[in-house]
């Protein structure tokens, strides 16, 4: 198993967060440029970010197969049944949801703020062909597990050549 240098963790951060950023906030450098203030120097501040700058999260999932089916696999802690939406068009499943926070009125200060709360969504091209028809979601524990029958491609076709 080959190791990695300290310039490829490096790399590896810069692209992780390039992808959460978009090319349009980095420099042609390739560097983090942070916004700058024509007046006495102040940093930018959370104040600065608005409701409509929020980009839905993306769900982490685990896709993998047995021998007869296809699982998928996200945790989903905290979201009701109700906040879910699992569809399935053209061999590519889309789950969305919502994770609510709950009512937070009265807060008026965050000291550490990591949890993501609000839309999230994923789209997944799936690699085996399944039976569209046969489709299992559950949700318990906090994980939904997304189970297909795959189609059997066992048989070998013979083609005529004309």
């Amino acid at each position: 198993m080959a190791r990695r240098s300290r310039d490829d963790d490096l790399l590896m951060e810069d692209e992780l967060t390039a992808a959460f950023l978009g090319e349009e906030d980095f420099g042609p450098s390739g560097q983090d440029e942070q916004p700058t203030d024509s007046g006495a120097g102040s940093a930018a501040t959370n104040d600065d970010w608005e409701e409509d700058d929020a980009v839905p999260g993306q769900l982490a999932v685990d896709v993998y197969e047995t021998k007869e089916r296809l699982v998928v696999k996200g945790r989903v802690a905290g979201v009701n049944k109700s906040d879910l939406d699992v569809s399935i068009a053209d061999n590519t499943l889309s789950i969305r949801g919502t994770l609510s926070a709950g009512n937070e009125d009265d807060v008026e200060n965050y000291f550490v703020q990591e949890c993501y709360w609000g839309e999230f969504s994923r789209s997944i091209a799936l690699p085996v062909p399944v039976k569209e028809d046969e489709i299992e979601a559950v949700l318990k524990d906090g994980v939904l597990t997304i189970s297909f029958t795959k189609v059997k491609q066992d048989s070998v076709k013979k083609i005529q050549i004309l």
